[in-house]
């Protein structure tokens, strides 16, 4: 920018956010003033006028000058925060209809199964019921089932052995405890007679 044909660069606040503002000016408004212009362009030039040693102080005692490193700007900006709070806030809002539709997907996959699993079912209660119109199937079932004989048949019936009736085998004595077992050795140890 320059003014009044003086080439001016605008100095950098210590923080390093951009161009020092003086105070009640806004950060938006521009000056149209002519006349201001002018007064600004004095001031600047008096202050390249003034002797390096008068603007910087130097460090006479120290042979070197302390540097001073300009703050760091913040990671995150006004528009990065809102930016992130508002994927959260979609995220939160999402998570339930995400679940409802998963847990729906889930159950309607169960439903799935046991619907195929009662159309099993009903296949082999069509086949079984398909064999009890066979009137030898029916026959065959009445005979193992209600021992049906037929007309001139002599029925044979197999009783099995009574499962009460099995004192024929001897049964094992039972064994000592082992208290007994230990009382009997000390018994026959004290009934030896050394020599």
């Amino acid at each position: 920018m320059k003014a009044g044909g003086v080439g001016v660069t605008q100095r950098r606040a210590p923080s390093g956010q951009g161009p020092a503002r003086r105070p009640g000016t806004g950060s938006r408004t521009r000056q149209t003033n002519p006349v201001s212009r002018t007064r600004q362009s004095q001031t600047v030039s008096r202050t390249r006028q003034r002797p390096a040693l008068s603007r910087r102080t130097v460090n006479v005692n120290r042979g070197e000058t302390k540097r001073t490193t300009a703050p760091r700007p913040r990671a995150l900006t006004g528009r990065a925060t809102v930016l992130i709070v508002v994927f959260v806030a979609l995220a939160l809002a999402y998570t339930y209809p995400l679940r409802v539709y998963l847990a729906q997907k889930s159950q309607i996959a169960q439903l799935e199964a046991d619907q195929a699993a009662q159309r099993k079912a009903i296949d082999a209660k069509t086949i079984d019921l398909q064999k009890w119109k066979d009137p030898e199937y029916l026959r065959a079932q009445a005979r193992q089932q209600l021992f049906y004989v037929d007309p001139g048949d002599t029925p044979l019936t197999v009783i099995p052995p009574d499962p009460a009736d099995k004192s024929a085998k001897p049964t094992a004595p039972a064994p000592d405890r082992w208290y007994e077992t230990l009382w009997s050795s000390v018994e026959a140890a004290d009934a030896e007679q050394p020599k």
